[in-house]
């Protein structure tokens, strides 16, 4: 539990999510008022502003140490608001996408590993590095990668490198796979299924989603949430294989380690859901959940801008960010043709 004095800590950097988020969601507002007044103005969502400004804020300055405590709360309040979007969810229909999405996952997962050891040996990175880019693009991304650290004990610039790659690529995906969605006509439901399973991170998942539109963010966090619950097996795997290399601790006791790194905000999004479907609660109280969803991501993506430091991204060599981007578009393409066989041509 957090001293009173830690939780004061928050406060400079939580207030400054959510000014930024805020402010993202001013900017929305003013570009329908500009449009409605027939004068020019950029037309984004709220998303798109509040990760805009997030990376002006991070990037033209240096933000001070009192606010970094607080910023890191941003991964708090996303995972708040994929809990309050299990009541959109009927859980019949989680059930049931969640068993097509199920299937997807393991190919992704399938794919993601071998493609990115296979690019990570032919570009000749360290093994462990080569490790941390596996587990990273076929789970969750920057919260994968640090699950692994304690448990495959790499060097900590094989992590920083790591992960610098997963933010590029997740900024990456912000701009393209919104622009492919539509090129290709895709429906909400299909393009929400493909960003969850492409997109490596979380946040920029359920923002990439969130980019197309409300449905599509919704399914995009249905997919990210089954990718994510594989975390333990995956992780665990490699703490194995270290172990028995004699590079790693050797993990004592299993079924510990797989709760220990088990996703536990996938337990209240489903324990929303059947709550939801059971008709506890009402119309007015299924819409205030809906509008606290909106409120934590707010905060959230507000993060996924604060957090991103573009010098850091181009100061960790070309070689891992290149086996990044190569094994992000083959996985990209493999999925998006999957999703699009499975849901028929791509409008559910």
């Amino acid at each position: 539990m957090p001293s009173p004095r830690e939780l004061a800590g928050l406060l400079p950097g939580t207030a400054l999510l959510f000014g930024i988020g805020i402010a993202g969601k001013g900017m929305e507002s003013f570009g329908i008022w500009m449009k409605a007044h027939h004068h020019y103005f950029p037309h984004m969502e709220y998303v798109l502003w509040a990760i805009i400004l997030g990376l002006l804020v991070s990037n033209l300055g240096t933000v001070p140490q009192i606010f970094r405590p607080g910023i890191a709360t941003y991964e708090l309040w996303l995972k708040l608001g994929i809990v309050l979007v299990g009541a959109k969810f009927v859980f019949s229909d989680v059930l049931r996408l969640g068993g097509l999405s199920l299937a997807l996952v393991f190919v992704e997962l399938a794919l993601s590993l071998t493609v990115m050891t296979l690019l990570g040996k032919l570009f000749k990175l360290p093994p462990k590095l080569t490790s941390l880019l596996a587990i990273g693009s076929s789970i969750c991304g920057v919260t994968a990668i640090m699950a692994a650290q304690g448990a495959i004990d790499p060097d900590e610039e094989d992590t920083s490198t790591a992960i610098a790659a997963i933010l590029t690529l997740g900024a990456i995906a912000l701009f393209t796979f919104p622009m492919i969605g539509h090129a290709l006509g895709m429906g909400q439901q299909s393009y929400g299924i493909w960003t969850g399973l492409a997109v490596d991170n979380t946040a920029e998942a359920t923002v990439t989603g969130a980019l197309y539109g409300d449905v599509a963010g919704r399914f995009a966090i249905l997919a990210k949430t089954a990718r994510s619950a594989f975390i333990g097996f995956v992780v665990l795997g490699y703490a194995v294989y270290w172990a028995s290399q004699g590079q790693a601790a050797r993990v004592e006791n299993k079924p510990l380690f797989l709760w220990q790194k088990f996703p536990k905000f996938i337990l209240g999004f489903m324990a929303i859901s059947v709550l939801a479907t059971a008709g506890f609660f009402s119309a007015g109280q299924l819409t205030s959940l809906a509008n606290l969803s909106k409120w934590a991501f707010l905060p959230a993506f507000a993060g996924v801008g604060l957090r991103t430091q573009l010098k850091d991204l181009v100061n960790q060599g070309w070689r891992p960010i290149l086996v990044g981007v190569l094994g992000e578009i083959f996985i990209a393409l493999v999925t998006l043709a999957l999703v699009f066989f499975g849901y028929h041509g791509g409008r559910p």
